[in-house]
């Protein structure tokens, strides 16, 4: 079983078409269960993952802490974590099927970013993000991250942590266990179009800096938001 965990905080815009782009796997025979751990929404967030058939875990908000509790729910030998506002491309099942057939229980993968913008800042972005992931192997949460139950707990999970979740298990993972994926994982350009390219990645990339110097991730996620 492959158990997904997708963390929502007023996701209704987002959330359906995010579980449309997974329904391949069920219609694949793929043996799915869906936690959706929800931090707090008061939008019709819950009623759609609960017509979706979802786990739902409430549990206060951020990011890291609901992932956590969203993992603590599933039955699956494999995981899938993904975002609210990201939706897998076409063939994501037959590629999560080899890599668990091929890659094993002690590796990870992670999808090629991608943005729903046809601007070309969106393909800078991109082409940074891939730069960044094969440099300095830290994918970020909206590639998602699929990993084997037995490696998640080995390295502990993720952190409760409100910002940078994302970044402090891929670094506990290390390069050589972090293997990227051809299937799209196309996330929602609509925080770029509100404040900028320029603007959001200058504040992603101070928050990253400043999480490998040591600020606490309280101060980065009150900077962030």
């Amino acid at each position: 079983m492959l158990t997904i965990v997708i963390p929502t905080l007023n996701a209704q815009s987002e959330l359906v078409p995010t579980l449309e782009s997974l329904m391949p796997g069920v219609l694949d025979g793929l043996a799915v269960q869906l936690v959706i751990a929800d931090g707090g929404s008061v939008d019709a967030t819950l009623a759609i993952a609960d017509e979706a058939g979802a786990n739902i875990v409430r549990t206060p908000t951020g990011r890291g802490g609901q992932l956590r509790a969203g993992a603590g729910r599933a039955r699956g030998a494999w995981l899938l974590f993904l975002h609210a506002d990201t939706r897998l491309g076409s063939g994501w099942v037959d590629e999560v099927k080899t890599f668990i057939r091929d890659r094993g229980p002690e590796k990870a993968g992670y999808f090629r970013y991608c943005l729903d913008d046809r601007r070309w800042r969106a393909r800078l972005l991109e082409g940074a993000v891939a730069l960044r992931s094969k440099v300095l192997a830290l994918p970020y949460g909206d590639q998602g991250l699929l990993v084997s139950r037995l490696l998640y707990d080995r390295i502990g999970g993720f952190g409760p942590l409100p910002l940078m979740e994302d970044v402090d298990i891929a670094r506990r993972l290390g390069r050589a266990r972090l293997h990227p994926l051809a299937t799209r994982a196309v996330t929602s350009a609509a925080r770029y179009r509100r404040d900028g390219y320029m603007w959001r990645s200058v504040r992603n990339l101070t928050c990253l800096a400043g999480f490998f110097l040591g600020v606490a991730p309280e101060r980065l996620a009150r900077f962030y938001r």
